[in-house]
């Protein structure tokens, strides 16, 4: 689960994020971190819809290489 930390620098740097929820690509969520809590996430993605995404996924900056949570375990 991602930190308390790390989100609060994803967000006052306004930098996009990728949330990689499964070992497809196209399934991934690439947008803006607006607000958490201890479960979500709010991701602000390029079309201005909001999601609300669970802290379990795999977040990463979308400047890196995407990281395939299957090849993780």
């Amino acid at each position: 689960m991602i930190m308390d930390e790390e989100l609060d620098a994803y967000r006052l740097s306004g930098e996009k994020v990728r949330v990689v929820r499964d070992g497809l690509e196209s399934n991934d969520v690439v947008g803006i971190v607006l607000a958490w809590d201890e479960e979500q996430v709010l991701i602000r993605r390029q079309n201005r819809r909001v999601v609300k995404l669970d802290r379990s996924y795999t977040y990463q900056s979308f400047s890196e290489p995407r990281h395939n949570p299957i090849d993780l375990d």
